[in-house]
C-alpha cells in the first residue's frame, strides 16, 4: 500500500467518530476509490486542531503509523 495514494493533492481525510481516547478518521484511496479508516491517538496529538474534514497530507503521520501498524482498516 503506498501512502501517496492517500495524500495526493486535493486529497481529504474526514473524521468518523471517538471511542475510548482515539479519534477515527476516513480516507478514500484515490486511484481505487475504497475508504480506509484509520486512528489518531488523543495523547498524540498535543496541542494541534483536529477537523472534521482537513486535507490528507496533514495526517500523513497517522496514516503511515496505521499502514505499519496494520490499523488502517478498509471499510
Amino acid at each position: 500500500m503506498d501512502i501517496k495514494d492517500f495524500v495526493a493533492a486535493n486529497k481529504h481525510v474526514q473524521f468518523d467518530s471517538f471511542r475510548a481516547g482515539v479519534f477515527y478518521y476516513n480516507v478514500i484511496h484515490r486511484i481505487t476509490l475504497d475508504t480506509y479508516q484509520f486512528q489518531v491517538p488523543i495523547e498524540d496529538i498535543g496541542t494541534a486542531t483536529l477537523f472534521a474534514i482537513d486535507k490528507s497530507i496533514f495526517f500523513m503521520r497517522w496514516i503511515r503509523k496505521s499502514i505499519e501498524n496494520k490499523t488502517f482498516i478498509k471499510i
